[in-house]
């Protein structure tokens, strides 16, 4: 007799549409997809430093409501038009990596009740990101499983890797086929080093499997993202926006032989999870761009419609409106004098 020997904590299977089918049923416009290219050349130029803009990531921890998700894109292309020194992308983020325990996101439960219906999530997902593209602001995004991007890859503009992945091989694995600049954040702990290391890998060749658009195990042969950058988010030793912290890691691009292009993440380890101090990091930022030069190329801000967190109690009864589910964020009032600030900010210096 034989006895089953794969499988065997595997309570169910459930199949989902290919990647494929699932862009045929929700597909970009030729307009879409021209300004998706423009995007993402523009980015690229940015962490190149060919462009003198300041790269501002900017919007929710998590996207839990795609109505105030979209309501928040309206407003933030609005605002673009104001701020010719910036170039601002929509920080959509479908996935929430998790230490211990928490609500892992909209794709992985778009109805918050631990239900985990990813085909209706990652069918909601793609429709915000094509309701955003129309708005017309570019999106950025965290992709954290390897399967993710060929769902929605081709309405990103900019990509992260985030702290508890930046050492996992097979993220930077994906970095390197992404079609979209990508910036690696340093480890939980803060250290900068592994950050460097995976642009260095994600820049060369790679092989690797995944899934294809039909749906198919597939080995994947990549040529490697030349638009890679750091993401300075600081760790459970304090923060790193600090300036030693900055030419610290120019050091180690240098040694690498590496575009030096580094980005401030103000919230995390850098705000110490508090929201409020996301405006210190910013202003600091100004300051060490007028003295080291546009080698940081750009910053990220949590933000929300409305200030503060709240917790899932009963799936998405009773929540607030505009309000995060995850980390703390400030409001938009605030969002809309912090880039002002760095509007005025970005202004007053020369590229290098």
């Amino acid at each position: 007799m034989q006895y089953p020997l794969s499988n065997l904590r595997i309570r169910e299977i459930s199949p989902l549409l290919a990647p494929r089918e699932i862009k045929q049923c929700y597909p970009v416009t030729d307009m879409q997809c021209d300004k998706i290219i423009e995007n993402r050349k523009t980015i690229a130029k940015i962490i190149r430093r060919e462009d003198c803009r300041v790269l501002m990531i900017v919007g929710p921890c998590s996207i839990h409501d795609t109505q105030a998700g979209l309501e928040y894109a309206q407003r933030l292309a609005e605002l673009q038009e104001k701020l010719p020194n910036l170039y601002i992308v929509m920080r959509v983020y479908f996935e929430k990596p998790r230490t211990q325990l928490g609500w892992r996101g909209l794709l992985v439960d778009p109805h918050l009740n631990g239900s985990n219906d990813f085909q209706h999530g990652i069918q909601e997902a793609r429709k915000l990101l094509l309701r955003i593209a129309e708005v017309g602001i570019p999106v950025g995004s965290e992709f954290l499983d390897p399967i993710v991007p060929q769902y929605l890859d081709d309405l990103i503009c900019w990509a992260a890797i985030g702290a508890r992945t930046i050492e996992s091989q097979t993220h930077r694995d994906m970095a390197s086929g992404l079609s979209m600049p990508v910036g690696f954040k340093n480890s939980t702990y803060g250290n900068i080093r592994v950050a460097v290391d995976a642009v260095l890998s994600a820049g060369q060749r790679k092989s690797f499997l995944g899934v294809d658009q039909e749906g198919r195990i597939a080995l994947f042969h990549t040529t490697g993202n030349d638009a890679g950058h750091l993401i300075l988010r600081g760790g459970s030793d304090g923060p790193n926006y600090f300036r030693q912290h900055v030419e610290d890691a120019e050091a180690l691009f240098r040694k690498y032989k590496l575009n030096p292009a580094i980005m401030i993440d103000c919230s995390h380890g850098n705000s110490r999870k508090k929201h409020k101090n996301q405006a210190t990091v910013l202003r600091a930022f100004f300051l060490n761009r007028k003295e080291i030069g546009n080698i940081l190329v750009g910053l990220m801000l949590e933000s929300n419609l409305k200030e503060g967190r709240q917790d899932i109690v009963n799936g998405k009864h009773n929540l607030i409106y505009g309000m995060s589910v995850t980390d703390s964020c400030i409001g938009w009032d605030e969002t809309v004098r912090l880039l002002q600030y760095a509007q005025e900010a970005a202004q007053q210096y020369e590229c290098t």
